[in-house]
């Protein structure tokens, strides 16, 4: 049985599971919308079947397919702890960017008030100036 992570790092997976977000579709729409042979749609519709991923009604006389929220939901909170710990670290970057783009004269006088000098663009040798 593959991980959970397993089946979404598959790409055409996730197509099929982003096209799946705005509406439910058959597996011809899948086809079509997605430019896939049938079989491969098929194949990886009955994997994500199986993982609980979709689900699938029958109208009429084609098998509609669409996503089914609980294992988003599972996923959502068991990587809540990693967005917690990360969303830290990113604030505290986005402060410093922030600060970086301030011109010289409003930045706070501080530890480095110093001017860096940046590094002049490189140019090919054999370019003419």
């Amino acid at each position: 049985m593959e991980s959970v992570f397993e089946i979404i790092a598959e790409p055409n997976r996730r197509a099929i599971l982003a096209l799946l977000v705005s509406n439910q579709a058959s597996v011809g729409e899948i086809e079509r919308q997605l430019r896939m042979t049938q079989p491969t749609v098929s194949k990886h519709l009955r994997v994500l079947r199986e993982a609980g991923f979709v689900e699938s009604t029958v109208d009429a006389q084609r098998r509609l397919y669409r996503l089914k929220p609980e294992p988003f939901q599972e996923m959502d909170t068991w990587l809540a702890q990693f967005r917690r710990f990360w969303s830290a670290h990113v604030d505290a970057l986005e402060r410093y960017l922030d600060r970086m783009d301030q011109p010289q004269s409003t930045r706070p006088k501080g530890k480095s008030s110093k001017k860096t000098s940046q590094p002049k663009p490189r140019t090919n040798q054999g370019e003419k100036k």
